[in-house]
Protein backbone atom coordinates (compact mmCIF):
# COMPACT_ATOMS: atom_id res chain seq x y z
CA UNK A 1 0.00 0.00 0.00
CA UNK A 2 1.27 3.35 -0.81
CA UNK A 3 1.54 5.61 1.93
CA UNK A 4 0.52 9.45 1.39
CA UNK A 5 3.55 11.16 2.58
CA UNK A 6 1.91 14.52 2.60
CA UNK A 7 -1.37 13.38 4.16
CA UNK A 8 0.39 11.91 6.69
CA UNK A 9 2.11 14.91 7.18
CA UNK A 10 -0.75 16.93 7.96
CA UNK A 11 -1.67 14.55 10.24
CA UNK A 12 1.53 15.33 12.51
CA UNK A 13 1.15 18.81 12.08
CA UNK A 14 -3.15 18.44 13.22
CA UNK A 15 -1.99 16.54 16.07
CA UNK A 16 0.90 18.61 17.19
CA UNK A 17 -1.83 21.69 17.19
CA UNK A 18 -4.19 19.73 19.04
CA UNK A 19 -1.12 18.63 21.43
CA UNK A 20 -0.22 21.79 22.02
CA UNK A 21 -3.71 23.03 21.84
CA UNK A 22 -4.60 20.59 25.34
CA UNK A 23 -1.20 21.29 27.04
CA UNK A 24 -2.44 22.23 30.52
CA UNK A 25 -0.74 25.97 31.38
CA UNK A 26 2.33 25.47 34.20
CA UNK A 27 1.74 28.37 36.80
CA UNK A 28 4.66 29.37 39.26
CA UNK A 29 5.29 32.12 41.62
CA UNK A 30 8.75 33.73 42.23
CA UNK A 31 9.61 35.65 45.16
CA UNK A 32 12.37 37.22 46.18
CA UNK A 33 14.29 40.55 46.59
CA UNK A 34 14.89 43.09 43.88
CA UNK A 35 18.12 42.55 42.00
CA UNK A 36 18.39 38.61 42.37
CA UNK A 37 18.48 37.66 38.69
CA UNK A 38 14.24 36.96 38.11
CA UNK A 39 14.24 37.89 34.45
CA UNK A 40 17.86 36.37 33.28
CA UNK A 41 16.41 33.30 35.54
CA UNK A 42 13.29 33.06 33.50
CA UNK A 43 14.63 33.81 30.05
CA UNK A 44 17.30 31.28 30.26
CA UNK A 45 15.38 28.54 31.30
CA UNK A 46 12.46 28.93 29.45
CA UNK A 47 12.05 29.40 25.15
CA UNK A 48 10.98 32.65 23.57
CA UNK A 49 12.92 35.49 25.94
CA UNK A 50 9.55 34.91 28.31
CA UNK A 51 9.79 37.39 30.85
CA UNK A 52 10.04 40.54 27.65
CA UNK A 53 6.55 40.70 28.08
CA UNK A 54 6.94 44.16 29.52
CA UNK A 55 5.70 44.49 33.36
CA UNK A 56 3.02 41.91 32.88
CA UNK A 57 -1.02 42.67 34.26
CA UNK A 58 -1.32 42.89 37.88
CA UNK A 59 -3.27 40.30 39.41
CA UNK A 60 -3.32 41.76 42.77
CA UNK A 61 -2.18 45.34 44.15
CA UNK A 62 1.86 43.54 44.43
CA UNK A 63 1.53 40.61 42.21
CA UNK A 64 2.06 40.40 38.49
CA UNK A 65 1.52 38.10 36.02
CA UNK A 66 3.69 37.17 32.90
CA UNK A 67 1.85 35.23 30.28
CA UNK A 68 1.83 34.89 26.61
CA UNK A 69 -0.90 33.89 23.94
CA UNK A 70 -1.06 30.61 22.76
CA UNK A 71 2.49 29.62 25.09
CA UNK A 72 1.73 27.20 28.26
CA UNK A 73 3.35 29.05 31.09
CA UNK A 74 2.10 31.87 33.28
CA UNK A 75 4.80 33.45 35.97
CA UNK A 76 3.06 35.79 38.87
CA UNK A 77 6.18 38.25 39.92
CA UNK A 78 6.66 39.42 43.37
CA UNK A 79 8.27 42.53 43.44
CA UNK A 80 9.57 44.86 46.22
CA UNK A 81 9.62 42.04 48.67
CA UNK A 82 12.74 43.65 50.99
CA UNK A 83 11.33 47.23 51.30
CA UNK A 84 9.69 46.13 54.76
CA UNK A 85 8.14 43.78 56.83
CA UNK A 86 4.64 45.15 56.51
CA UNK A 87 5.36 44.49 52.61
CA UNK A 88 6.84 41.41 53.60
CA UNK A 89 3.21 40.54 54.92
CA UNK A 90 1.72 41.89 52.34
CA UNK A 91 3.15 39.57 49.85
CA UNK A 92 2.78 36.33 51.98
CA UNK A 93 -1.12 37.64 52.38
CA UNK A 94 -1.71 37.90 48.55
CA UNK A 95 0.13 35.34 47.66
CA UNK A 96 -1.35 32.60 49.85
CA UNK A 97 -4.77 34.51 48.53
CA UNK A 98 -3.76 33.36 44.96
CA UNK A 99 -2.68 29.53 45.82
CA UNK A 100 -6.19 29.25 47.78
CA UNK A 101 -8.71 31.06 44.46
CA UNK A 102 -6.71 28.45 42.25
CA UNK A 103 -7.14 25.39 44.91
CA UNK A 104 -10.51 26.57 45.50
CA UNK A 105 -10.97 26.14 41.59
CA UNK A 106 -10.34 22.62 41.69
CA UNK A 107 -8.89 23.38 37.81
CA UNK A 108 -5.02 22.12 37.44
CA UNK A 109 -4.99 24.97 34.77
CA UNK A 110 -6.02 27.46 37.43
CA UNK A 111 -4.03 26.09 40.62
CA UNK A 112 -0.35 27.31 41.85
CA UNK A 113 2.34 24.30 40.91
CA UNK A 114 5.45 25.23 42.22
CA UNK A 115 6.83 28.77 44.19
CA UNK A 116 10.54 29.33 43.65
CA UNK A 117 12.42 31.66 46.38
CA UNK A 118 14.93 33.02 44.94
CA UNK A 119 18.19 34.49 47.21
CA UNK A 120 21.02 36.00 45.09
CA UNK A 121 24.36 34.46 46.26
CA UNK A 122 26.49 36.96 45.12
CA UNK A 123 24.60 39.56 46.97
CA UNK A 124 24.55 38.21 50.32
CA UNK A 125 26.75 37.27 52.60
CA UNK A 126 24.31 34.94 54.86
CA UNK A 127 20.58 33.76 54.50
CA UNK A 128 18.56 36.73 55.77
CA UNK A 129 16.84 35.73 59.10
CA UNK A 130 13.76 37.41 58.30
CA UNK A 131 13.64 35.23 55.39
CA UNK A 132 14.28 32.21 57.35
CA UNK A 133 11.08 33.30 59.67
CA UNK A 134 9.28 34.34 56.51
CA UNK A 135 9.03 31.14 55.13
CA UNK A 136 8.62 29.36 57.57
CA UNK A 137 5.26 31.54 58.81
CA UNK A 138 4.12 31.05 54.86
CA UNK A 139 4.93 27.23 54.54
CA UNK A 140 2.65 26.67 57.67
CA UNK A 141 0.05 28.72 55.62
CA UNK A 142 0.32 26.72 52.70
CA UNK A 143 0.14 23.33 54.55
CA UNK A 144 -3.72 23.16 53.23
CA UNK A 145 -2.93 23.19 49.10
CA UNK A 146 0.63 21.73 49.71
CA UNK A 147 2.24 23.71 46.51
CA UNK A 148 5.88 22.65 46.40
CA UNK A 149 8.62 25.68 47.68
CA UNK A 150 11.97 25.74 45.80
CA UNK A 151 14.80 27.88 47.11
CA UNK A 152 16.98 29.05 44.17
CA UNK A 153 20.18 30.09 44.89
CA UNK A 154 20.81 32.34 42.24
CA UNK A 155 24.50 34.01 41.08
CA UNK A 156 25.41 30.90 42.83
CA UNK A 157 29.37 32.13 42.96
CA UNK A 158 31.74 31.01 43.96
CA UNK A 159 30.46 27.47 44.29
CA UNK A 160 32.07 27.01 47.95
CA UNK A 161 29.56 30.12 49.44
CA UNK A 162 27.05 28.36 47.58
CA UNK A 163 27.52 25.45 48.80
CA UNK A 164 27.82 26.76 52.49
CA UNK A 165 24.63 28.59 52.00
CA UNK A 166 22.28 25.68 50.48
CA UNK A 167 23.77 23.55 53.97
CA UNK A 168 22.63 26.56 56.16
CA UNK A 169 19.28 26.56 54.82
CA UNK A 170 18.61 23.14 54.95
CA UNK A 171 19.53 23.00 58.08
CA UNK A 172 16.82 25.42 59.00
CA UNK A 173 14.31 22.36 58.18
CA UNK A 174 12.10 24.40 56.15
CA UNK A 175 9.09 23.02 54.66
CA UNK A 176 10.23 23.45 51.46
CA UNK A 177 11.01 20.69 48.58
CA UNK A 178 14.95 21.60 47.79
CA UNK A 179 17.87 23.93 47.67
CA UNK A 180 18.96 24.39 43.93
CA UNK A 181 22.55 26.64 43.36
CA UNK A 182 22.58 27.58 39.94
CA UNK A 183 24.08 30.24 37.65
CA UNK A 184 21.84 30.93 34.99
CA UNK A 185 24.39 32.71 32.24
CA UNK A 186 28.23 32.86 32.47
CA UNK A 187 29.57 35.31 34.38
CA UNK A 188 32.63 37.60 33.69
CA UNK A 189 34.74 38.32 36.60
CA UNK A 190 36.68 41.47 34.90
CA UNK A 191 38.20 39.56 31.90
CA UNK A 192 40.40 37.59 34.29
CA UNK A 193 37.95 34.17 34.90
CA UNK A 194 34.70 33.04 33.48
CA UNK A 195 32.35 31.34 35.57
CA UNK A 196 30.09 28.96 33.96
CA UNK A 197 27.07 28.72 33.84
CA UNK A 198 25.21 25.25 35.91
CA UNK A 199 22.51 24.24 37.52
CA UNK A 200 19.18 24.93 35.61
CA UNK A 201 19.03 21.22 34.71
CA UNK A 202 19.01 20.62 38.24
CA UNK A 203 16.18 22.95 38.44
CA UNK A 204 13.90 21.38 35.90
CA UNK A 205 15.12 17.62 37.16
CA UNK A 206 12.83 19.11 41.14
CA UNK A 207 10.43 20.20 38.65
CA UNK A 208 10.05 17.23 36.89
CA UNK A 209 9.95 15.63 40.68
CA UNK A 210 7.56 17.66 42.31
CA UNK A 211 4.79 18.43 39.46
CA UNK A 212 2.10 16.47 38.43
CA UNK A 213 1.73 14.08 35.61
CA UNK A 214 -0.48 16.30 33.88
CA UNK A 215 2.19 19.27 33.40
CA UNK A 216 5.02 17.10 32.82
CA UNK A 217 4.72 17.68 28.78
CA UNK A 218 3.92 21.41 29.51
CA UNK A 219 7.43 21.71 31.24
CA UNK A 220 9.34 19.99 28.64
CA UNK A 221 7.88 21.90 25.98
CA UNK A 222 8.42 25.69 27.60
CA UNK A 223 11.85 24.23 28.85
CA UNK A 224 15.20 24.56 27.04
CA UNK A 225 17.82 23.88 29.97
CA UNK A 226 17.92 20.32 30.03
CA UNK A 227 18.46 18.23 26.11
CA UNK A 228 18.70 15.31 28.87
CA UNK A 229 15.36 15.67 30.38
CA UNK A 230 13.54 16.56 26.98
CA UNK A 231 15.31 13.10 25.78
CA UNK A 232 14.29 11.10 28.58
CA UNK A 233 10.92 11.97 28.41
CA UNK A 234 10.82 11.82 24.44
CA UNK A 235 11.67 8.26 25.06
CA UNK A 236 9.14 7.83 27.60
CA UNK A 237 6.29 8.26 24.52
CA UNK A 238 8.07 5.96 22.03
CA UNK A 239 8.28 3.24 24.67
CA UNK A 240 4.55 3.70 25.21
CA UNK A 241 4.43 3.87 21.48
CA UNK A 242 6.10 0.86 20.67
CA UNK A 243 3.71 -0.80 23.41
CA UNK A 244 0.59 0.33 21.51
CA UNK A 245 2.44 -1.29 18.20
CA UNK A 246 3.47 -4.46 20.03
CA UNK A 247 -0.46 -4.69 20.97
CA UNK A 248 -1.80 -3.77 17.62
CA UNK A 249 0.32 -6.63 15.64
CA UNK A 250 -1.16 -9.33 17.77
CA UNK A 251 -3.15 -9.00 15.46
CA UNK A 252 -1.08 -9.48 12.78
CA UNK A 253 -0.96 -7.09 10.03
CA UNK A 254 -0.35 -7.81 6.49
CA UNK A 255 2.45 -5.31 4.70
CA UNK A 256 -0.45 -4.32 2.09
CA UNK A 257 -2.08 -2.95 5.03
CA UNK A 258 1.15 -1.27 7.25
CA UNK A 259 -0.74 2.33 7.13
CA UNK A 260 -2.58 0.74 10.08
CA UNK A 261 0.15 1.56 12.12
CA UNK A 262 0.42 4.85 11.75
CA UNK A 263 -2.25 6.61 14.50
CA UNK A 264 0.28 5.43 16.98
CA UNK A 265 3.39 6.30 14.66
CA UNK A 266 1.61 9.81 14.43
CA UNK A 267 0.65 10.21 18.00
CA UNK A 268 4.57 9.64 18.66
CA UNK A 269 5.99 11.86 16.50
CA UNK A 270 3.78 14.29 17.19
CA UNK A 271 4.26 13.73 21.08
CA UNK A 272 8.27 13.76 20.62
CA UNK A 273 7.85 17.36 18.64
CA UNK A 274 5.84 19.19 21.30
CA UNK A 275 8.09 17.78 24.48
CA UNK A 276 11.31 19.47 21.91
CA UNK A 277 8.97 22.72 21.58
CA UNK A 278 10.63 23.10 18.48
CA UNK A 279 8.66 25.17 15.59
CA UNK A 280 8.45 22.29 13.17
CA UNK A 281 6.76 22.99 9.38
CA UNK A 282 4.61 20.45 7.87
CA UNK A 283 7.58 20.52 4.61
CA UNK A 284 10.36 19.52 7.19
CA UNK A 285 7.47 16.59 8.08
CA UNK A 286 6.77 15.59 4.97
CA UNK A 287 10.73 15.00 4.26
CA UNK A 288 11.30 13.11 7.52
CA UNK A 289 7.99 10.73 6.82
CA UNK A 290 9.27 10.31 3.16
CA UNK A 291 12.28 9.64 4.12
CA UNK A 292 11.70 6.37 7.03
CA UNK A 293 7.74 5.27 6.51
CA UNK A 294 7.27 6.96 2.87
CA UNK A 295 6.12 3.75 0.49
CA UNK A 296 9.83 2.91 0.87
CA UNK A 297 9.74 3.02 4.28
CA UNK A 298 7.93 0.90 6.59
CA UNK A 299 6.76 -1.53 4.36
CA UNK A 300 10.08 -2.13 2.47
CA UNK A 301 12.42 -2.46 5.51
CA UNK A 302 9.62 -4.57 7.15
CA UNK A 303 9.82 -6.94 5.25
CA UNK A 304 13.64 -7.11 5.14
CA UNK A 305 13.63 -7.40 8.86
CA UNK A 306 11.01 -10.33 8.99
CA UNK A 307 13.34 -12.15 6.48
CA UNK A 308 16.29 -11.83 8.79
CA UNK A 309 14.37 -11.98 11.72
CA UNK A 310 13.33 -15.45 10.56
CA UNK A 311 17.00 -16.53 9.18
CA UNK A 312 19.02 -15.16 12.45
CA UNK A 313 16.29 -15.81 15.37
CA UNK A 314 15.44 -19.94 15.77
CA UNK A 315 12.08 -20.44 16.84
CA UNK A 316 10.73 -16.88 15.60
CA UNK A 317 8.19 -19.13 13.21
CA UNK A 318 7.72 -19.06 9.49
CA UNK A 319 4.22 -17.98 9.56
CA UNK A 320 5.31 -14.40 10.24
CA UNK A 321 6.29 -14.04 6.76
CA UNK A 322 3.19 -12.72 5.46
CA UNK A 323 2.72 -10.27 7.97
CA UNK A 324 3.81 -7.21 10.30
CA UNK A 325 4.28 -9.25 13.84
CA UNK A 326 3.96 -8.13 17.05
CA UNK A 327 7.77 -8.04 17.43
CA UNK A 328 8.46 -6.25 13.99
CA UNK A 329 5.44 -3.32 14.59
CA UNK A 330 6.95 -2.87 18.12
CA UNK A 331 10.22 -2.61 16.59
CA UNK A 332 9.24 -0.21 13.57
CA UNK A 333 7.64 2.07 15.61
CA UNK A 334 10.55 2.22 17.98
CA UNK A 335 12.89 2.96 15.47
CA UNK A 336 11.10 5.10 14.09
CA UNK A 337 10.99 7.36 17.20
CA UNK A 338 14.40 7.06 18.87
CA UNK A 339 15.41 8.41 14.92
CA UNK A 340 13.21 11.11 14.95
CA UNK A 341 14.64 11.84 18.83
CA UNK A 342 18.16 11.75 17.46
CA UNK A 343 16.99 14.37 14.53
CA UNK A 344 15.42 16.60 16.99
CA UNK A 345 18.75 16.72 19.31
CA UNK A 346 20.25 17.54 16.16
CA UNK A 347 18.40 20.42 15.48
CA UNK A 348 18.05 21.69 19.13
CA UNK A 349 21.94 21.50 19.64
CA UNK A 350 22.20 23.80 16.47
CA UNK A 351 24.07 20.43 14.66
CA UNK A 352 21.86 20.91 11.51
CA UNK A 353 18.73 23.48 10.65
CA UNK A 354 15.52 22.18 10.31
CA UNK A 355 16.07 23.81 6.51
CA UNK A 356 19.11 21.30 5.31
CA UNK A 357 16.69 18.39 5.83
CA UNK A 358 14.43 18.97 3.14
CA UNK A 359 17.95 19.00 0.82
CA UNK A 360 18.33 15.28 -0.52
CA UNK A 361 21.23 15.26 1.58
CA UNK A 362 19.19 16.12 4.50
CA UNK A 363 16.42 13.24 3.90
CA UNK A 364 19.40 10.82 3.08
CA UNK A 365 20.65 11.78 6.99
CA UNK A 366 17.25 10.75 8.33
CA UNK A 367 16.83 7.85 6.34
CA UNK A 368 20.37 6.43 7.74
CA UNK A 369 19.29 7.10 11.42
CA UNK A 370 16.19 5.48 10.77
CA UNK A 371 17.93 2.62 9.31
CA UNK A 372 20.62 2.53 11.79
CA UNK A 373 18.00 3.08 14.63
CA UNK A 374 16.23 -0.56 12.71
CA UNK A 375 19.84 -2.78 13.02
CA UNK A 376 20.55 -1.61 16.66
CA UNK A 377 16.72 -2.87 17.55
CA UNK A 378 16.44 -6.04 15.68
CA UNK A 379 20.21 -6.45 15.88
CA UNK A 380 20.56 -7.74 12.18
CA UNK A 381 21.70 -6.58 8.71
CA UNK A 382 19.15 -4.17 6.97
CA UNK A 383 19.41 -3.30 3.71
CA UNK A 384 17.60 -1.39 0.77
Amino acid sequence: MQIDTDKMAQQLIDTVNDKIKNLKTLNIIIIGKSGVGKSTLINTLFRGNFAETGLGRPVTSEIRKLSKKDYPLSIYDTPGFELSHEQQAKVKDEVLELIDKGYAAKDIKEAIHCIWYCVNVGANRTFDSSEIEWLKSFAESNKKSQVPIIVVLTQAVPKKKAAEMKTMIEKENLDIVKVVPLLAQDMDFDEEYIAKSYGLDSLIDVMTEVLPSELQNTLQNVQIASLASKKKAARAAVSAAVAAAFGEGFAPIPFADAALLIPTQVGMIAGITVIFGLDISKSFLTAFVSSTIGSSGATVLGKTIVANLLKFIPGLGTGAGGAISATIAGLLTSALGLAYIQIMEMVYNGEISKEDLYSAEGKKTMKSLFKNQLKNSSNVEVNG
